[in-house]
């Protein structure tokens, strides 16, 4: 059956890290559901041309979402419209061994990864609970189903997202509001191209990832888009013994570069 989302969320959609990839595509999806979108991200210029793109209404909020400042420019955004569904998809991964690396970008992964979904459902979460209706998507990643080297803060950091977003479904069953935390696989967007990275096999696009979490909300607290991936999922985290998950993991992203 295909759920009215303008009905049974509200008229307007917030997508946090909006400006390409898997953001694009839920902006896209929500769009032809009949949503207005506020788009928040970084960059203006893709912001503009994905407003353009839209069928529906459209709010660009260009600000860094790893602050506290541009979490207070999307709440100045949004502080007149009804924000019915919310996607926290904005992250970053920083690539390379750990004791190499340069704390300011481990800091930034945990600011944009975790500090930012805990406070856009701060922000939204209450009003939501308050009308009985509404929809919050966290982003996850089979990343954060175990130790993930070179990528270990940003497997940490989306562990915190998936345990997050489950704890919230718990708390919030029987008031209206739908949780869903999405754990993706290899996804084809441009953040995986710009880390040099060989498609794994059952890579999946943003259009598809995104129409798995979209499908999925309001049916359980987790949703693993693509058979293969669940099989992966089901493995790695259920059945292996964690030294062995690591290393398959170690070994699959050993041609990770950073981007540049």
């Amino acid at each position: 059956m295909t759920v009215d989302f303008a009905h049974r969320y509200g008229p307007w959609a917030l997508v946090a890290g909006a400006s390409e990839g898997l953001g694009a595509a839920f902006a896209h999806q929500l769009a032809a559901h009949g949503l207005n979108v506020v788009l928040a991200a970084r960059r203006a210029d893709p912001l503009a041309s994905l407003a353009k793109d839209l069928p529906t209404e459209t709010v660009t909020v260009a600000a860094d979402l790893s602050t506290m400042e541009g979490l207070a420019a999307v709440a100045d955004a949004t502080a007149g419209l009804d924000i019915g569904l919310v996607v926290a998809n904005a992250a970053y991964s920083p690539i390379g061994r750990f004791v190499e690396m340069d704390p300011e970008l481990t800091r930034r992964a945990v600011d944009l990864n975790c500090r930012m979904p805990l406070e856009l459902a701060h922000r939204f979460l209450p009003p939501m609970v308050a009308r009985g209706r509404g929809g919050f998507v966290v982003m996850s990643s089979l990343a954060g189903l175990q130790g993930s080297p070179p990528i270990s803060t940003y497997a940490a950091t989306k562990a915190f997202g998936a345990i997050l977003a489950e704890g919230l479904w718990a708390e919030l069953r029987g008031t209206g509001v739908d949780v869903l935390t999405c754990v993706a696989g290899a996804v084809s967007t441009p953040n995986l191209a710009g880390a040099k990275a060989r498609p794994a096999p059952g890579t999946q696009t943003p259009d598809q990832v995104a129409r798995a979490a979209l499908r999925g909300l309001g049916h359980g607290p987790r949703v693993v888009p693509g058979l293969g991936m669940r099989v992966s999922s089901a493995l790695m985290s259920r059945l292996l013994p964690r030294r062995a998950a690591i290393a398959i993991i170690a070994r699959a992203s050993r041609d990770l570069t950073p981007p540049g």
